[in-house]
């Protein structure tokens, strides 16, 4: 390799560049020109030192490498032409030595293939302005002004540059991304989101005109609802963001966050593509079917773009799930280190109510248009009865649970492998305490909180009211067309849930202002308490309106009163699941006081109690769940004149609605946890003061909580959006088929079957999920120990660990991992459908394929519903019973009962951030997949 540094290279990948230090770029304090011969360090040069991380090669840090060779013998860095850094090979010089070589085309990405002799790493940044990277090369970020810190062991990106410079090549820097929120005004946000409701308004009386009323009232509420988000995010960015070292530690979790989101986004696209393509031919090759009269070109591209739509919106709400809670956890951290625990209390909530709110905003948003649309195009073009166009927007819920599914397994594999492994080197091996910097895995658990509990949720809740939704709207449509409703009447019904839906934004916002913490207020939760009630009562307000403008009809004057019952009913159901969530996994209770007591006797006797509780406090929802469905059912039974069995059902789903009417201020009480979890990370590793430590630890408990009790919600919202989505594809079938299908003989031995593949299906996964957690979190627990083995220098406090290793470890495993049981739970209804279609075939049953897949929906989401409650539960029984010893109980922290309950938390660990949310999607995944491409599985006449 030439040593003459100005004679332009061409990349491997075609790209030319110079190999040049760009100016712009600040380097470390120990790096060198190379002698492209020797690769020898020559003459170290000024830097910005990171007060948590330290100068390269200097030990003013308490955590940095204290020897004289900076961050190894291997030399340093050099720069590309933007400022991007390079980091250091190993110690051996192992490129040299089998020929390797460095390869800087401008713009291109570094070839890992080259570098055959870096077995620690194989990992690159690319020069200049590389585009996003394959692979596991990097982070796709550009670096800050003032350049990263990386050791030889990777790329550990620390951010050295300004402090008022947030830099990401996802999330941007603060003057290109958040100049605008910063900038605004209230009043602008308002008139912008104004105009944005107008203008969507507009589109939708072109395309629907006067009767499509009620969705230029869900575009309008909800493009006010982005309005207030605007301003909530504004109120955030603006708050103080602490010291140095609190930045620091930030910048790392941010930057891991959008590197994970980064490749995961990439795998994402490619199967979204692939999913697409195959759902547009699947639908243009079918056979004709009687009873649909849309040409099959028009009902392949009306599928194929209502999946976009849903996929499109569902992986941007769990990317502004991440965004929001990278910026608010440091907001969070410098309210704590000011000591205001209401300023703290409130940019968490705001931070996690920011992103709920533009969540639902955007489901109800995305499901108006695209009714306005296929409106337009099936009823005006082709005279389709209004009531078979939600029929076509399946395709929006399916895409809706593809994204949130890779989402959630992924996510939830990355934050529970890493948090295992941190806990068990950590706190069993060595007792030191929780997002302790010594620990190498910290940053890894970190970033967990954000990948899994943000952005995993926040697309399960999208897909999850999307899905209910979608099966009240076809229900609604079946049940107009037996009553023999007028087309104004069948509007009123069929929009409905998107009405309730829409006001839920606006009610929730009224609770979300509310919430402040009081002097007087025994724990912050009473604030979010008082917000919930607040919110619950206007909720009952709008879903009494609601309901006797839209449901009230001439040939049924007292329908609305009865369906108002039932919403009423999913109101306190929501309640009810709500505290029996509470009562399993709160310590304050006697179900995990027991999990504590046991761990006394040692690590077994946690283990036993944990499952015990698990396995019993499935009863309650199961008993809650079931009171719900039958009362309701009974309630709308025969409101509406000739159609009993479907106004029953209609009960049902107003019922859920009922539930899930107040989805926004809960999933903010769920995205508080990890936002408040991040914060204590960043005030713990920058060496923030115990007081504040204590104010950070109260808002992680409280988090604790109300993450515990949203998954019981979720469960619950869950079951009851299953019971529409099988009736929804009941519908469907009747539809697409021409004929009558209302009942599924489950003593048929087909059926049977396929019940019996569903059930196992859901054990498989569940499995699968767990065992790539595990896997993960081996690794992580070799890598931690070694570190702590090779670099004794850590625990003395003269040593930085390698957190980059962790984070790579985990991100790798996470995505390979996370493939099986996603394409599992994809594949598997298809693969029976199709098996059954030509059985079906072969013996004359032209329905057979559907009655099996019917069976196969409703053993498999019963099981997966079950098993879900009992894996959140005990899960969070367990992590509660820890805190409870951590508290002082039973010897407090350090003795026998704690590291035995640690033992318990990592067995709980994968099951209530794993696979139990996973399971959630799971339930509607399976139904929205059976329900899209149930005319696949219908041949011909």
């Amino acid at each position: 390799m030439s040593s003459d540094w100005s004679a332009p290279v061409t990349s491997d990948f075609g790209g030319t560049g110079m190999r040049t230090r760009g100016a712009a770029a600040q380097r470390p304090a120990v790096v060198a020109d190379y002698d492209d011969d020797k690769y020898a360090k020559k003459k170290p040069l000024n830097a910005t030192p990171s007060p948590v991380f330290g100068t390269p090669g200097v030990s003013s840090s308490p955590i940095t490498k204290a020897d004289d060779s900076g961050y190894g013998a291997g030399g340093q860095y050099d720069y590309g032409d933007s400022g991007a850094a390079y980091s250091a090979y190993n110690h051996q010089q192992q490129q040299q030595q089998q020929g390797g070589e460095y390869d800087y085309g401008h713009g291109q990405q570094q070839q890992q293939q080259s570098y055959t002799g870096y077995s620690a790493q194989q990992d690159q940044y690319a020069s200049g302005g590389g585009g996003a990277y394959e692979g596991f090369q990097g982070y796709g970020a550009a670096p800050p002004a003032g350049g990263y810190g990386y050791d030889d062991s990777g790329f550990d990106a620390i951010a050295l540059g300004s402090p008022s410079k947030e830099t990401s090549r996802i999330f941007g820097t603060s003057e290109e991304v958040d100049s605008f929120l910063l900038k605004g005004s209230n009043a602008r946000f308002l008139q912008g989101a104004g105009g944005m409701a107008a203008a969507g308004m507009l589109v939708i009386y072109m395309l629907v005109g006067w009767e499509g009323w009620p969705l230029c009232f869900v575009w309008g509420t909800c493009a006010m609802g982005l309005g207030y988000a605007a301003m909530l995010a504004r109120k955030i960015l603006s708050g103080p963001r602490g010291d140095q070292a609190m930045q620091d530690v930030a910048g790392a979790i941010r930057e891991a966050a959008e590197g994970f989101l980064a490749i995961q986004y990439g795998a994402i696209l490619k199967m979204a593509l692939l999913a697409t393509a195959s759902l547009f031919f699947a639908y243009l090759m079918r056979e004709r079917t009687p009873g649909v009269s849309l040409p099959s070109w028009v009902l392949a591209w009306m599928t194929a773009l209502s999946f976009v739509f849903g996929a499109g919106c569902s992986a941007l709400a769990g990317y502004i799930g991440v965004w929001i809670s990278v910026r608010s956890n440091l907001r969070v951290a410098a309210q704590a280190v000011n000591g205001s625990i209401d300023g703290a209390l409130k940019m968490a909530f705001h931070g996690g109510a920011f992103s709920a709110i533009i969540s639902a905003s955007m489901c109800m948003m995305g499901l108006a248009l695209l009714y306005a649309m296929f409106y337009a195009v099936s009823v005006w073009q082709y005279g389709l009865p209004i009531t078979d166009v939600p029929l076509m927007l399946a395709g929006y819920g399916f895409g809706a649970s593809f994204v949130a599914l890779f989402m959630q397994v992924a996510g939830g594999i990355y934050t529970k492998a890493a948090d295992v492994g941190a806990d068990m080197v950590g706190k069993v091996d060595h007792s030191i305490p929780e997002d302790d910097p010594k620990n190498p895995a910290v940053i890894a658990d970190l970033v967990g909180d954000n990948v899994g509990d943000c952005a995993g949720s926040m697309a399960d809740v999208f897909e999850s009211i999307a899905a209910e939704i979608l099966g009240t709207m076809i229900l609604a449509g079946a049940l107009a067309t037996e009553s023999r409703l007028n087309t104004a009447d069948a509007q009123g019904y069929i929009f409905f849930p998107l009405v309730i839906h829409a006001l839920d934004v606006a009610v929730s916002s009224a609770g979300i202002y509310i919430v402040k913490h009081k002097s007087s207020d025994p724990s912050p939760l009473s604030a979010m308490k008082r917000g919930y009630l607040l919110t619950a009562g206007l909720a009952t307000v709008a879903f009494t309106a609601v309901c006797y403008c839209m449901l009230n009809t001439a040939s049924a004057p007292d329908a609305w009163f009865k369906y108002w019952l039932c919403g009423m009913l999913g109101i306190a159901t929501a309640f009810v699941l709500l505290f029996v969530c509470q009562y399993y996994t709160d310590y304050a209770y006697k179900p995990v006081r027991d999990i504590a007591q046991a761990s006394v006797t040692g690590h077994g006797t946690n283990v036993i109690q944990g499952l015990a509780i698990g396995f019993e406090s499935t009863g309650p929802p199961a008993v809650i769940i079931s009171m719900a469905l039958a009362m309701s059912y009974y309630l709308g039974e025969g409101a509406l004149p000739g159609a009993p069995v479907t106004s029953g059902l209609f009960g049902n789903a107003v019922a859920t609605m009922g539930i899930l009417c107040t989805a926004v201020f809960i999933l903010s009480m769920n995205n508080f946890g990890p936002i408040a979890d991040n914060a204590g990370g960043i005030v713990e590793m920058s060496g923030q003061s115990e007081e504040t430590r204590v104010t950070t630890d109260s808002l992680d408990a409280i988090g604790n909580v109300t993450k515990a009790a949203t998954k019981g919600y979720s469960v619950g919202g869950s079951a009851m959006a299953f019971f529409l989505l099988f009736r929804a594809f009941m519908d469907d079938v009747a539809a697409f088929s021409g004929e009558t299908f209302d009942v599924v003989n489950i003593a048929k031995i087909e059926v049977l079957i396929g019940g019996l593949l569903g059930v196992s299906m859901i054990f498989v996964f569940t499995g699968w999920t767990m065992k790539a957690v595990g896997v993960a979190a081996q690794s992580v627990v070799v890598e931690v120990r070694r570190q702590f083995n090779d670099l004794p220098g850590i625990m003395e406090g003269t040593q930085r660990p390698e957190y980059a290793q962790c984070t790579q470890i985990v991100t790798r495993a996470a995505l390979k991992e996370a493939a099986a049981p996603v394409m599992l739970a994809l594949l598997s209804p298809v693969c029976v459908g199709l098996v059954f279609r030509v059985i079906g075939a072969y013996r004359g049953e032209r329905l057979l394929a559907v009655s099996v897949l019917a069976g196969f929906m409703m053993f498999g989401s019963v099981t997966a519903l079950l098993l879900a409650a009992m894996l959140d539960n005990a899960g969070g029984a367990w992590d509660n019973a820890k805190k409870y010893i951590e508290a002082g109980n039973h010897g407090g922290k350090g003795s026998d009962a704690h590291k035995a309950s640690v033992t318990g938390d990592t067995v709980g660990d994968p099951a209530k951030d794993t696979s139990g949310p996973s399971l959630h999607v799971v339930i509607t995944t399976m139904s929205t997949t059976i329900l899209v491409l149930c005319p696949i599985f219908i041949p011909g006449k």
